[in-house]
């Protein structure tokens, strides 16, 4: 009997870690996310989390029924510790890919905006291989947007890795760095329209090739949690039908991010 009880304890508290019981299903989900990304997550100057991406999570969780916590972690560090059960999704603006795919099971996307780049307004690039030549090219590190500039134009530009898009903003204002590349939306709302950014620019086409930029953003999970991904798709249907997703687009957005 004592050793059925310590397995029956051993149970509990495995499932009180994850933030699930038998008997109703998951109760909790602790997220991770970036909090240097806006305006999809940042930390404001009063240290709380904000964004599009926290808005999002926290609707969709009330949605499920379910009580949440957020973990901020570095965007180099958000897979290994999602894996490493610090938490049990990522919702950081994440680009469903395959390669991703080979580590984290993913829901179905939440938004979709297309890559582009900035420059200093009164620059004229074209956008290939000889546009490009000799050009350096800043980008956050471990990103999608790294991995396309890598494979595109890796053996005619010199690439500025940074852990942070910040980073990368404030060498292009500095002249360190030519162009940068990142989500549209982020550089418009984090950069372009901030005083920072004023004499800067997007040229060049958008990006969304599947290759590099997979099927939209999704939420990141531990592989094999299926029950967790169902519960995430049923909450992005349900709010996506019953408008609180445009209401929450609306306060950051005056265009639709969900995409095609």
């Amino acid at each position: 009997m004592k050793n059925l009880f310590k397995v029956f304890l051993v149970l509990v508290i495995a499932c009180c870690t994850y933030g699930i019981s038998f008997a109703d299903g998951i109760k909790k989900i602790r997220i991770g996310t970036e909090g240097a990304y806006p305006p999809f997550n940042l930390v404001d100057k009063d240290g709380k989390l904000q964004g599009f991406d926290v808005d999002i999570a926290k609707k969709l969780c009330e949605a499920a029924g379910v009580e949440y916590e957020f973990v901020v972690q570095d965007w180099d560090g958000l897979i290994p510790g999602l894996k490493a059960k610090k938490y049990d999704a990522i919702i950081a603006s994440m680009a469903i890919t395959e390669e991703r795919k080979k580590r984290v099971d993913f829901t179905d996307k939440y938004y979709m905006t297309p890559a582009r780049f900035v420059t200093k307004k009164g620059n004229a690039f074209e956008f290939t291989k000889q546009g490009l030549k000799g050009k350096t090219i800043g980008v956050q590190r471990g990103t999608t947007h790294e991995n396309f500039i890598r494979d595109n134009f890796g053996d005619v530009v010199r690439i500025n890795s940074y852990a942070t898009q910040d980073e990368a903003n404030m060498d292009l204002v500095s002249g360190r760095v030519d162009l940068v590349i990142a989500d549209s939306v982020v550089l418009l709302e984090g950069f372009v329209n901030t005083d920072a950014g004023k004499d800067f620019e997007f040229q060049g086409p958008g990006y969304t090739d599947e290759k590099w930029y997979g099927s939209g953003i999704g939420i990141a999970v531990r592989k094999g949690d299926t029950e967790l991904v169902s519960l995430l798709n049923k909450a992005i249907k349900k709010i996506r039908t019953d408008g609180s997703y445009q209401k929450i687009n609306g306060e950051y957005f005056d265009f639709d991010v969900y995409g095609n």
